[in-house]
């Protein structure tokens, strides 16, 4: 694991060259491709160093942030095309990847949650130095109100825990169990904010909207999967308090998760109806991950990837939509069948698999979601109806008015969209229909 951290490292000096721009975004691709290789498909943790190791759970996020990252990049070409600090730009985003990296691998608690609070300051430097409106300090203050200040309980939990059992070690952890209810609230409760769960997700719409393609796509992409990582890694020694408390949790994400739905349903912005979604989504896996059965983790954890790859794909397609129209209302981006008719095969091939149609990985997800929270109690049958329905509504929703519909009368001739634009969408949509080939990855790692 330390070879692409020291590999992370050596390409951090190479933002700062002037011609360096694409070589750095194609060895982000080469080192995808590396470490996919360095993988030993194994139940256990594999490539140990010091205080870095990977288990499938890891591998997967680690794999998918470094991807992200690379088609940031390839999107935010008109960073460099403009000369917007594009040196900055990058070193910002490889310190992002550096600080998720370890995150996902390291193997030590306290280390972790440094980590899990590093990766806050480069998202806030995004959203406040590339990001669109003035409102943009506003959301950047959200952004890091809401996650400081729940995770300062965390912080204290984590040393009462290093006094209880002088570890800090994820793997001796999981043999304790600690029966202290402010305990377990403290230990979960900034991964819940992080989720973002219903509530306590104010700061994600706000961010999302601010944020350039870049902040977007990793926030969708990455940053709300560490909550989710979080939880899987903290669950190990909380299971006597998860029995008692977690169907508060369970509750209150699957009724907000159809209340969100619902506010999808109102929106007329293109990222505003995005970042709901999210929300949504993120509500169910949240679900599916405390009632803590097998089926929940391995359904949390496929949707995780399957959403990371599906959100980012639908935040560039609304950004190519942006770019061309100066504009991201609904009431503006309509008739884009007419006026970008190539664009619209991958807004219905993305929109498809936000609804988890067949055969993206987002399905997998989904059923094996419905079947550990069904299992878990048969009165969330409700609730999941609810928003299965609402969910497939509000992505048809999407679709139908940024296709259809009479073309603004502002927008003149057609445009087709760049390779690159092709490339990045492709590089979306084909792992995230690939994957369900190699399903058991996902589904056998426990």
């Amino acid at each position: 694991m330390l070879k692409f951290f020291f590999m992370m490292l050596v390409m951090m000096p190479m933002c700062f060259n002037k011609k360096m721009y694409w070589t750095v975004q194609n060895l982000l691709f080469f080192m995808s491709f590396l470490f996919i290789f360095f993988n030993y498909f194994s139940n256990y943790w594999m490539n140990i160093s010091y205080f870095l190791g990977s288990d499938i759970i890891s591998f997967g996020l680690i794999l998918l942030s470094i991807w992200i990252c690379a088609l940031m990049l390839l999107s935010s070409e008109g960073v460099y095309r403009n000369n917007n600090y594009y040196s900055f730009f990058l070193f910002v985003i490889m310190f992002l990847l550096l600080m998720l990296y370890l995150t996902f691998s390291t193997s030590d608690l306290f280390l972790f949650y440094l980590f899990f609070e590093s990766s806050l300051i480069p998202t806030l430097f995004l959203i406040l130095g590339w990001g669109y409106q003035p409102e943009r300090l506003q959301a950047g203050m959200y952004l890091l109100f809401y996650t400081l200040l729940a995770s300062l309980p965390l912080l204290i939990a984590i040393f009462y825990l290093f006094n209880f059992s002088n570890t800090m070690n994820m793997f001796v952890l999981s043999s304790y169990s600690v029966y202290f209810s402010m305990f377990y609230l403290a230990m979960i409760f900034a991964f819940l904010v992080k989720m973002p769960m219903f509530l306590v997700h104010l700061w994600l719409p706000k961010a999302h909207v601010e944020a350039p393609v870049a902040g977007s796509m990793i926030l969708a992409g990455i940053l709300l999967k560490l909550g989710g990582y979080g939880l899987v890694r903290v669950f190990s020694f909380l299971v006597f308090q998860g029995l008692s408390f977690n169907y508060w949790w369970i509750t209150i994400s699957l009724v907000g998760g159809v209340l969100i739905s619902l506010v999808c349903l109102r929106q007329t912005d293109l990222k505003a109806l995005i970042a709901y979604s999210s929300v949504a989504h993120m509500g169910i896996v949240l679900g599916g991950l405390l009632t803590m059965t097998y089926w929940g983790m391995s359904g949390a954890y496929t949707l995780m990837v399957a959403h990371g790859l599906c959100s980012s794909g639908l935040f560039c397609l609304a950004n190519m939509s942006y770019e061309r129209l100066g504009s991201r209302s609904l009431l503006i981006n309509k008739g884009l069948l007419n006026f970008m008719p190539s664009l619209a095969l991958w807004w219905f091939l993305l929109c498809s698999s936000n609804m988890a149609a067949p055969p993206t990985l987002n399905l997998l997800g989904e059923i094996s979601l419905l079947n550990s929270i069904v299992s878990w109690s048969w009165l969330s049958m409700i609730s999941l109806a609810l928003l299965s329905f609402f969910s497939a509504s509000y992505t048809l929703y999407l679709y139908s008015y940024s296709q259809h519909g009479k073309l603004f009368s502002g927008m003149f001739s057609f445009s087709t969209g760049y390779v690159r634009e092709y490339m990045i969408l492709f590089l979306h949509w084909f792992p995230l229909n690939l994957l369900i080939l190699k399903s058991e990855t996902c589904m056998l790692w426990l």
